[in-house]
Order: C-alpha cells, then structure tokens, then sequence
C-alpha cells in the first residue's frame, strides 16, 4: 500500500478562509487580523471580552519519552481535537509554533502528521506569523542595552563579570554556545565571555507564554534580572529602561494565532518553548482563549511526561490557575520494542516478548501523571507494522496499570479513526473525576523541590549538585525567589540523564551543572547532565536537502 507524505497531504488540503474557521468559535472577522487567507491573530479586545465566560474542559496529551521509532503526540492531539468535534462537541486544540533550529537539523515539523494535520503546513514550520523573529529581536535588543550602558558610562554600576543576560538566534549553531564579544578595540566596547542559546530557551519566550496580556508582559520583562553589581544587588531590565521598547516589538506576537486542521477545525498555534529546556507548553493566552470559546481544548506539552506534563502541571497549570480534566499518554508498538532492546531496523517482526520487555517505560508515565490527580488514557499510535498480538500486550500491560489503551488510526483515517478515544477522552473530562494537584507547595525550598522532582518523577535515588548551586539557590530564596517552581532542562530521551538509558532506569543520580534565575517568567532553571541551551547540527542536517523544487514548492523539509 502506498503512502503520501505529509506534505503530499498539506498541499491537498481544501482549507476555508481563516474567518470561517474563526466563526466556528463565535470570533466576528472584525476582531481576526489575517496574515494571507488561512491564518489570523486574535485582537486582544476580542480577548478580553471573554473574561467573564466559563471555561472549557483542558485536556493534556503528552507522552512516553520519544525514540527514534517515532511516538506522534502533535499527530494524536490534532487527530484527537478532530474526533472531538466530529463526534459532535465543540472542540478546539492548543500546540506550539515550530523552531526553525530543529527543521534545518533533524527534527522535522510540529504541525502534525498524515490525516492529522495542522494547515498551513509549511508556514507553520517557518516563518509563519513572525513571533520567533519578534520574540528574538526583544531578547537581543535587551542584549544589546546591556552592552551600551556600560560604553556610555555604566551609570547602574553594572559588574561586567556578572552580566547573565546571553544573546539568542533561533537556529542550532553550536559555535555560539561560548563566545567573546567587544574585540577590535575601545570603539567596541569591553570585551566580555557570553553565548547564545536558542530562541526557545529565551526567557523571552518564557514570558511570553505566561502572561496574561501586554501590561503583565510589560511588567514580566521589566522583571528580568540582566546582571548584578559588585555588591551582589540586581540590575533588571526596567533598570535600563528596555521594558517599553521590548513590550512594542512584541505586540502583535503576544496575540494568539489561529488556523485550522486538515479538517477545518480551529487550532491555536503560539508560543515554541522546548520541554527539554524551557518549560514547552503553548501560551497561556492562547490556551485561556481557547477554553473560553470551546467546551474542549486539547493542548499538548513537549516530549516524554517526565518533562513537558510535569512542567505543564507545576508551571503553566499553577502560574495561570489552570486545572485540567484528563490527559492523554501516546505510546505506540514500535517504542515499546525499542525500549524492550529492538533496533530500529529490526522493528518491523513482530516480537511480543521485547513489547512486554519495554512497557515499563509507558508504566511509569501513567503513575507518574496519575500522581497529579488527573485522570489518564493511553492512546496507542497505529502502525501498519503492528499486529494484534503487539497490541493487546500493550492493552494488557496497561490495564494492569489502572488504565486503558485504546488503538488510534487518525494518521491514516483522521476523525474516523479516532473515534473511541474521542469518547473515551469526553468520559472522562465530564466525569469529574480529576482532583489535580501540582507535585509540590510553593512553600518548599527550591532544592527541595528539585530533589522531588528527581525521585517522584525521574525515580533517581539523588540529586547531585556542588555547593555554589546550593548557596545560589539560598540566596535565591533570600532574596525572594522561594516560591519559584523549577523547570528542569535534561535530555528528552530518558528519565535519568542519560539519553542511552531507555525503559524505565533506577539506581540512578541526576547531575545539576548551572541554575539560571528567571524572574521575568517566575521560575528557577535547573540544567541537568550534559543538556544545552543551544543545539547543534546533526552530521546530516535536514538543511542539507531542503531547496525550492520546479513546481514552486518547498521540498525536503518534511
């Protein structure tokens, strides 16, 4: 049987003119400012409007920790909303905007896959509406204050030594993770050791995909601690007065941005922070938008539920008051033999025994999204390659756990084959069930909080950090910062920070080699292992094939 490609699929699309789709939701035309025919920004007076209207139901899918097998969550949130609304409930779906670091290197797009697609496709995995470029030209222009008042005069007194505001580009360039600025003499500036991370690691971006509106994202930048004099005092963005000029470059990117699926139901596209080093959830803006105008919003959360679910649930759901009513864990046949030990080359023979074998991996996230109190179903991805036997260990294994796995074709059917766990998903949202609670106070101290996070959620036996990291966390909480929940960057591959430790390891220690202070987004960075900030491009980038084919379209990129 023969396939078509994703793209094949997107340029098939029959999409409606964006205010069409905003119709579906109650926005009138008047309050969407389209970019072309297909997409639109939602004007913040529309926004407001709704502060009075109930919310929706918020749904989360999430996932076992990605292999290179392939586990599609964007694909089962898209496929999931469509179900939702065709088995007649007013649904609408939340998910990120794509990085163009890992469409040039290896990831490849974010907007979905075969007949669960998010449209349009290719603009969604570029530039689309132009937030990264807004969001980093902020994050720069705050860069490059920093370095002009301190040519003119340093009147802040700023210590050149303890500067930690860093630049970003959104693309993997590993060269610029460690880089010396202000060479070439005094016209230049004073030389000074920084780096680059990626645009979605930017606090920026962080900011962004917390605030409420223009005046709480104002006054987030304003909060962003740039660097500290020789008394140790902080010096923050308003300090330099970058606040109001920052707020205008992001203007029209704070605005939530909508499109459609293959299908033509509404789908909020905004915000990219990833989950292995950001918190990697789409904007709260966007995602209260959505629950005011949809009895169901589904919204994802980046990589495995070791990361983008526990940030979801300690950091978005606690910053905006959020609550959600059930999630969703993707797995599919083809990890879990690559966690039992299959290669990839060898995941087309069936082989029941290395399913059984990776299945713990799947276990652990269940128990681990359960520990919040919300209600959990597994969504078994479908692969052509799969057999019943597979499957039914998968069912198996899983309904030992509490829970229920239920077979999902919307990749190759869309709606249609996603029917049962659109019901299954209502079920439970309706029931009432969910008592979520985040995994820790905010009272805790913030190694504390680390500590729970390592052994609840990663199952490590220790936390491993020298005692700089633990005086800077106390003088963090001296200083105010306590309450801060921690957004942990680790590697996405595995619970432990090891990202060759498949399945479900224990008997493990997680490292912590830097804590970064992010006052503007109200957390504490906590980098974990050898993960960076800013990636690099694998031996083979995707950039290498990607080009303009004859018939005008973008080629290689999906």
């Amino acid at each position: 049987m023969a396939f078509k490609s994703d793209i094949e699929i997107a340029r098939e699309a029959r999409k409606q003119p964006i205010q069409q789709v905003g119709e579906k939701l109650g926005i009138p035309a008047e309050h969407l400012l389209p970019y072309g025919h297909d997409k639109a920004k939602i004007g913040q007076g529309f926004i407001d409007s709704l502060a009075e209207r109930p919310d929706g139901k918020l749904i989360l899918v999430t996932a076992i920790n990605p292999t290179p097998a392939g586990e599609g969550k964007t694909t089962t949130t898209v496929g999931l909303g469509d179900g939702l609304n065709r088995i007649g409930k007013r649904a609408a779906i939340c998910i990120r905007e794509a990085s163009l670091g890992p469409n040039f290197g290896m990831k490849g797009g974010a907007a979905g896959g075969g007949y669960a697609q998010v449209v349009p496709m290719e603009e969604m995995n570029l530039h689309f509406t132009g937030d990264f470029h807004a969001i980093t030209a902020a994050h720069n222009l705050l860069s490059a204050m920093i370095d002009n008042h301190i040519y003119w005069g340093n009147a802040l007194e700023i210590d050149e030594r303890r500067i930690v505001w860093r630049r970003v580009m959104d693309m993997n360039d590993r060269a610029l993770r460690d880089v010396v600025v202000g060479l070439g003499g005094v016209a230049n500036g004073f030389a000074r050791q920084t780096g680059f991370d990626i645009t979605v690691a930017s606090e920026v971006m962080a900011i962004l995909c917390l605030a409420r509106d223009l005046d709480d994202l104002q006054a987030r930048l304003g909060d962003i601690v740039v660097a500290y004099r020789r008394d140790r005092t902080p010096v923050y963005a308003r300090d330099l007065k970058a606040d109001g000029a920052m707020t205008v470059l992001l203007r029209d990117a704070m605005q939530p941005n909508l499109v459609q699926t293959l299908e033509n139901n509404p789908a909020f596209v905004h915000g990219g922070p990833f989950a292995n080093i950001a918190h990697g959830c789409n904007s709260v803006i966007a995602t209260r938008t959505a629950l005011k105008l949809a009895d169901y919003v589904v919204t994802e959360a980046g990589f495995g539920a070791d990361l983008g679910a526990e940030k979801f649930f300690d950091i978005k759901c606690r910053k905006a008051g959020l609550s959600p009513a059930a999630a969703v864990i993707v797995a599919t046949v083809r990890a879990m033999k690559m966690n039992g030990g299959v290669a990839k080359a060898d995941l087309g023979a069936e082989d029941v025994a290395a399913v059984e074998r990776g299945c713990p991996n799947l276990g652990r996230h269940i128990a681990n999204v359960k520990g919040f109190g919300v209600p959990v179903v597994v969504a078994i991805n479908h692969f052509h390659s799969d057999t019943e036997a597979e499957i039914a260990a998968v069912q198996a294994y899983v309904a030992e756990q509490g829970a229920e796995a239920i077979v999902c074709r919307h990749w190759a059917e869309g709606s249609a084959g996603v029917e049962a766990l659109a019901q299954r998903v209502a079920e439970l949202a309706d029931s009432g069930a969910s008592a979520f609670a985040p995994l820790y106070p905010d009272e805790m101290g913030l190694f504390e909080k680390i500590e729970t996070i390592a052994k609840r959620i990663y199952h490590a036996d220790a936390v491993l950090a020298d005692k700089a990291i633990r005086d800077q966390l106390r003088a963090w909480e001296a200083a105010g910062y306590g309450d801060y929940p921690v957004c942990m960057a680790k590697t996405q591959y595995s619970f432990s920070t090891d990202p060759n430790l498949r399945g479900a390891p224990v008997g493990h220690s997680v490292p912590v080699r830097e804590v970064r202070l992010s006052a503007g987004a109200g957390f504490i960075v906590v980098i974990c292992g050898e993960i960076m900030t800013m990636p690099g491009l694998p031996r083979q980038p995707a950039a290498e094939s990607i080009r303009i084919g004859e018939a005008g379209f973008v080629e290689g990129l999906f």
